[in-house]
């Protein structure tokens, strides 16, 4: 009786075995990095190989000035590696970046990688469905920012309007506009989390959450989002940008 048990679990058994899936080692999501990062700039293979052999190199000068050829070695080996490493990993980003920057939500994309204190609202505050200008907003110690993604041209009038919608909702909160693009005056989105994440702090964590409820009564955008664009499903492959 046993025995029949034992052959009736074993498909089952076998079934669970198919079905697993296949653990990621570290060393896969480099590929995929370097893959990704190689169809936006081909250039980045020679960039990691001048970088491997460049500190190789190094090492082994400074084992011949020593004259302890052995221990440099086994020491310039791992630091090759990690400084390619290095450089995989800033060209990921960069290549990640050029890959959606211009689209519609590239900028809630970019802001994602922003890993604490701050809320952003997954929808836009306002989208012209004509031109396809959007607004996004969020929330963190320096106050409300609206982020504008149009062009110089009209971003200051699309930015204005939201900045004094907001304004009377929270009268005594800073509220900051930043135009994203690579015109005069605005700020390229490879820099935007830096620029982000540089601004003074003007609240504090109280007063966050309070500002979080009042702009509830505001919203995000009722107008409809055009044909093609869907800024919430827009993410930069962090995995990617980190080299890991």
């Amino acid at each position: 009786m046993a025995r029949k048990k034992d052959d009736a679990a074993a498909p089952a058994q076998a079934a669970t075995k198919k079905t697993k899936v296949k653990k990621r080692r570290w060393y896969h999501q480099v590929w995929d990095a370097y893959k990704m990062t190689v169809t936006q700039d081909p250039a980045v293979r020679w960039w990691i190989l001048g970088t491997f052999a460049g500190i190789l190199a190094v090492a082994i000068v400074l084992g011949i000035v020593f004259e302890n050829l052995w221990f440099w070695g086994i020491l310039g080996v791992p630091t090759a590696v990690l400084g390619a490493m290095f450089v995989l990993a800033r060209r990921a980003e960069r290549a990640a970046y050029a890959r959606i920057e211009g689209q519609p939500g590239a900028s809630l994309a970019a802001l994602g990688t922003i890993r604490r204190g701050w809320t952003f609202d997954q929808e836009p505050v306002f989208i012209d469905p004509r031109t396809h200008d959007a607004v996004f907003r969020g929330v963190g110690r320096p106050g409300v920012v609206l982020f504008v993604e149009a062009p110089a041209a009209r971003a200051q009038r699309v930015g204005e309007n939201e900045r004094k919608r907001t304004v009377r909702v929270l009268p005594n909160v800073p509220v900051t506009v930043v135009q994203i693009g690579r015109e005069p005056g605005q700020i390229p989105l490879p820099k935007l989390v830096r620029h982000v994440t540089k601004l003074k702090p003007a609240i504090n964590k109280h007063e966050i959450s309070v500002v979080l409820k009042r702009l509830q009564a505001l919203g995000t955008a009722r107008l409809p989002i055009p044909k093609g664009i869907d800024p919430t499903r827009m993410r930069v492959d962090r995995k990617g940008m980190r080299g890991r």
